[in-house]
């Protein structure tokens, strides 16, 4: 079992940027993928981005495709979520997850272990 913990949510204005943080303890942290996704009030858990147990591959939804990235820090064992360009349909809960594979995966049923959310407000 992995546990997880974000941080950096807050409030920003429309055109800002975050950066999310989520530690991991437990399994060794570089064996396993890690992603981030969010639930908006009265919405689905949506997939945003994942990250491959070396970095070296990553992918993203469509809607953060060019404004977001996704890193991790093995080292630290540590994975990032730097937000740009934010807009109010952004605002959410955000999560970060640990795959049960060291590849990328993008459903929620390929993570085994959540953090409890930080929460992201995008002001118009």
């Amino acid at each position: 079992q992995v546990k997880l913990v974000e941080s950096g949510g807050g409030l920003v204005q429309a055109g800002g940027t975050l950066r999310l943080s989520c530690a991991a303890c437990g399994r060794t942290f570089s064996s396993y993928a890690m992603g981030w996704f969010r639930q908006a009030p009265g919405k689905e858990r949506e997939f945003v981005a994942a990250i491959s147990w070396s970095g070296s591959s990553t992918y993203y939804a469509d809607s953060v495709k060019g404004r977001f990235t996704i890193s991790r820090d093995n080292a630290k064992n540590t994975v990032y979520l730097q937000m740009n360009s934010l807009k109010p349909e952004d605002t959410a809960i955000y999560y970060c997850a640990a795959a049960r594979t060291p590849i990328v995966v993008v459903t929620t049923l390929d993570f085994g272990s959540w953090g409890r959310g930080t929460q992201v407000t995008v002001s118009s």
